[in-house]
């Protein structure tokens, strides 16, 4: 690619950075709040289910340093967010393991009590009910918890976009 004629010399940094597909937009439209611009003469790539943008700005802009805080400030309420969303689900897996795992432990005690001589039968019909439902309550715990912690963490979330959308406010201010 030919430079532009009279056109004066710029001199970029450049950045790299892998978001989740879903919000590759968002970051895209942060960043440039920041200075930072998609950098046409390289490609974006994608795979498992993650963008990496390639971006670059004016190595001598105004305010280089603030809009840097900034711009960290924001990264580090993007990777909250982040950590947030998964909270959503991580708890509510454990508690449906541990419900799973519980039920695999009756089912153990009921198939012990059958294969005793002589076989138990009152006791492993005893055991296999609260087994079986130990194997059927998982699924519903974890839509369950999932719900519960959605309700709690929504609002946080909500909050982190908020200052986000400040911190992007005073970044697009600077430039």
């Amino acid at each position: 690619m030919e430079p532009k004629k009279n056109s004066p010399f710029v001199g970029y940094e450049y950045k790299e950075a892998t978001v989740p597909d879903e919000k590759a937009s968002f970051y895209m439209d942060c960043y440039a709040n920041f200075g930072w611009e998609a950098d046409e003469n390289v490609v974006t790539t994608s795979q498992n289910g993650l963008v990496t943008l390639r971006m670059k700005r004016d190595r001598k802009m105004i305010n280089k340093t603030e809009l840097t805080r900034l711009q960290r400030h924001f990264e580090a309420c993007a990777k909250e967010i982040s950590q947030l969303e998964r909270s959503r689900t991580s708890a509510a897996t454990v508690w449906a393991l541990a419900v799973g795992i519980l039920g695999t432990v009756f089912m153990a005690g009921s198939v012990f009590a059958v294969t005793h001589q002589p076989p138990i039968y009152w006791l492993c019909v005893l055991l296999a009910i609260p087994a079986f439902a130990g194997w059927i309550a998982p699924y519903f715990v974890y839509r369950r918890r999932v719900e519960i912690q959605t309700k709690n963490v929504h609002p946080i979330i909500e909050a982190k976009y908020d200052e986000i959308y400040q911190i992007c406010e005073k970044g697009h201010s600077l430039l």
